[in-house]
């Protein structure tokens, strides 16, 4: 028998793409400073050549140019149309079967058809393809940043996202499980419940709980009173060890706002790369207390802190626009 796994995000990697802004009418008075947050990203992934191969990807040839401008020497830039820059969504899902790595190309609906940008529709499938890698297609709507894993077969995500009838109206939580094991080879599922106030993914669960090691979840502590996810971060854990599991504690940045609204703020959009843990920062009293929590985590990689506040005002962090390729 050949195991189908999606592999846990620190397991080693080939190469990772990253989504570079490149539409100034989405991203306006922010489109410069968050490419600076974005190459800086890059660049603390591909840490020199002691990381992973960065394929940083553009929309158009003059974001190509101000990419190359900022990101080091080593950091491949490549075009590849698409609406926005969120590829832990829109590319393809990265799984080892057979000894071979090979793509699995979702349907993409625009996080319930809420934001119907064209170009990322197929941008998965056309990764894959310039990649050369074997694709499969499956016809049922799943973002890379609704599942999070641990390499054993062993998932988290949350209902608000899966279960949303924006996402797969016709599928119950017993099929989904089914397509997760068939698809993903994803065999067991945590359910959380709610996902951060006022994301606009419906609850992706890479801003609330990640895997840090076979088995071990991390889970964001409140930070004070006015922390606006401490009731959704209690059911969380509740859960969590309901299953069995007792998860690592992360700090919250706590009440981020923006005009006057919480935003989803999140350290637990890390990406793990082989030599790197960046963490997002938002200027927040926690940022060095999350970066030295997920540092004791991860001692064989350098935790690093990096700005994202202008990614986030696009909706997310490094963790969302980014996508994997494990080795084989």
């Amino acid at each position: 028998m050949t195991l189908l796994r999606q592999p846990a995000e620190w397991a080693p990697h080939d190469w990772v793409w990253i989504g570079f802004p490149s539409h100034p009418e989405l991203w306006e008075e922010d489109l410069a400073p968050a490419r600076v947050e974005v190459a800086a990203f890059a660049n603390a992934v591909h840490a020199d050549g002691r990381g992973e191969q960065v394929r940083l990807v553009v929309a158009d040839i003059e974001s190509s140019e101000a990419a190359l401008a900022l990101v080091d020497d080593g950091v491949i830039v490549e075009i590849a149309p698409f609406g926005d820059i969120w590829l832990r969504d829109t590319g393809p899902i990265l799984v080892t079967h057979a000894g071979e790595r090979v793509a699995r190309d979702f349907d993409f609906n625009w996080w319930g058809n809420k934001y119907e940008l064209p170009g990322d529709e197929d941008v998965g499938g056309r990764l894959a393809d310039a990649a050369k890698l074997a694709t499969t297609r499956h016809g049922w709507v799943l973002e890379g940043g609704a599942i999070d894993t641990d390499g054993t077969g062993l998932a988290v995500t949350t209902e608000q996202c899966l279960l949303n009838p924006n996402r797969n109206p016709d599928l119950s939580r017993t099929e989904i499980e089914a397509r997760l094991a068939n698809d993903l080879g994803l065999d067991r599922v945590l359910w959380l419940g709610e996902g951060l106030a006022n994301d606009h993914t419906d609850g992706h669960v890479d801003n609330l709980a990640r895997f840090v090691a076979p088995g071990v979840l991390a889970l964001p502590v409140p930070a004070g009173e006015d922390d606006p996810n401490a009731d959704v971060y209690a059911d969380a854990w509740a859960r969590a060890r309901a299953f069995g599991l007792e998860p690592a504690p992360i700090p919250s940045p706590g009440l981020i706002e923006a005009e006057g609204e919480a935003i989803p703020a999140s350290y637990m959009n890390f990406y793990i790369g082989n030599a790197t843990v960046v963490v997002p920062q938002y200027g927040a009293a926690n940022d060095e207390a999350a970066v030295q929590a997920i540092q004791a985590l991860f001692p064989g990689r350098v935790a690093v802190g990096q700005h994202a506040d202008h990614i986030l005002t696009g909706g997310g962090s490094f963790h969302c626009i980014s996508q994997q390729a494990p080795s084989i």
